[in-house]
């Protein structure tokens, strides 16, 4: 087929449309296309972008519009070492580093811990509940996200409702300091990630033959038992997924330190922003996104290991 058919064709498709039918005239059909479609979506919108963001880091820096070149003294040069290696010298980028994966490594365990009985109390009531839970789960996704960090700074703070409640019922005489501190983090980091735990523990908690509790009970199994020795190693790949769900994106998180931490809670998504926007030095803010992409990868490689093996054993 000539290409000005193909583009006569794709033109009067809808935007969704004509990258299936470029695809479809170029001979990729079935579960190809089902492949390639995907591929080349995260190839345009991820990996290429990531490039773009790795070619700036090994640039030089220069107080111009952008604020940054590969030529140095005449000559293109790539600087593979400066940007990159200032995140080893410098404590303030390890220190943010290892910061960040602390704050994110508690949350999940916290997530988990307030998630799982929540996710469990769900998959074992009636029909009619269940979707009620469902829905008050998920009803915080119709509000901004930014609305939602916002409300808890009218809760934390010194004058806020949480004191507030606290002096009126004669339990504290001066207001707790929540406001700006690595406990309003972990709240308002917990608080946002905590339905990404509960969804993927409930999906695998729901589809759980309950008559093996039953067979362990009939054998003289207690309850207590057979929850540690069934429920939880069956439920296993919903913990694995939900705990990534929410570790991921918590190593990475800017608003949430932004509005409700301090100068102490120290996160590499600030540093990041301030890298490109306070000091305008786009070489180590990319080497900085680079470093955080990388440092992911591990956690990404864990979730598909499980994702793979989970999908083995229902074949």
């Amino acid at each position: 087929m000539a290409s000005s058919d193909i583009a006569t064709r794709a033109s009067r498709l809808p935007a969704s449309g004509w990258l299936e039918t470029l695809l479809v005239s170029l001979g990729i059909r079935g579960r190809t296309l089902v492949i390639a479609i995907p591929f080349l979506w995260l190839l345009l919108f991820f990996f290429v972008p990531f490039l773009i963001v790795l070619w700036v880091s090994t640039s030089f820096v220069v107080i111009a519009q952008p604020p940054y070149t590969h030529i140095q003294d005449g000559t293109f040069t790539l600087n593979l070492g400066e940007s990159f290696g200032r995140l080893f010298h410098d404590s303030l980028y390890y220190k943010a580093y290892l910061n960040s994966l602390v704050v994110a490594l508690v949350s999940t365990i916290v997530c988990l811990v307030i998630g799982y009985p929540m996710a469990y109390g769900m998959a074992r009531c009636s029909h009619s509940t269940r979707n009620i839970l469902l829905m008050l789960i998920i009803l915080p996704f119709w509000t901004s996200f930014l609305i939602r960090v916002y409300a808890w700074i009218g809760l934390l703070k010194n004058n806020g409702l949480i004191n507030e409640f606290l002096i009126w019922l004669n339990v504290i005489d001066t207001p707790i300091n929540m406001m700006n501190t690595n406990f309003a983090v972990y709240v308002g980091i917990v608080y946002s990630y905590l339905p990404f735990m509960i969804l993927p523990l409930y999906a695998n908690l729901e589809k759980m033959d309950i008559s093996l509790l039953e067979a362990a009970t009939d054998l003289g199994c207690k309850p207590i038992k057979a929850f540690f020795l069934i429920t939880v190693p069956l439920s296993f790949p919903g913990i694995v997924a939900g705990s990534m769900l929410v570790f991921i994106p918590a190593v990475g998180e800017y608003v949430i330190p932004e509005l409700l931490g301090g100068p102490s809670s120290l996160m590499i998504g600030r540093v990041l922003v301030n890298e490109f926007f306070s000091n305008r030095d786009w070489p180590t803010a990319s080497a900085v996104a680079v470093a955080i992409l990388l440092a992911l990868v591990v956690p990404l490689m864990i979730y598909q290991k499980y994702q793979d093996k989970e999908l083995e054993k229902e074949s």
